[in-house]
């Protein structure tokens, strides 16, 4: 019983710190319902309830579609958007 107890604290533990720092390093615009401070209180208040909270309704969903692309860097002389302007 002590080792399930002990289990159940770790994970709340972690689960707070986990929400903690990502609302921390979260951009303001990505975070609903509340600002960033009160999600930080909260969280640090009511822990594991204040995390889940959080997780659920505080941050917003990345959409899960395709990213676009990433440009690929071209040196000067390769890239023509470069060439067509000398």
């Amino acid at each position: 019983m002590l080792r399930f107890q002990a289990l159940f604290v770790i994970a709340s533990l972690a689960l707070t710190l986990y929400s903690f720092i990502d609302c921390a390093k979260r951009d303001e615009s990505l975070i609903q319902k509340l600002p960033k401070w009160g999600w930080l209180l909260i969280i640090l208040f009511f822990s594991a309830f204040g995390a889940i909270a959080y997780l659920f309704i505080g941050r917003t969903r990345r959409d899960k579609g395709p990213r676009p692309p990433k440009r690929r860097i071209l040196p000067p002389d390769d890239d023509p958007d470069f060439l067509r302007r000398l």
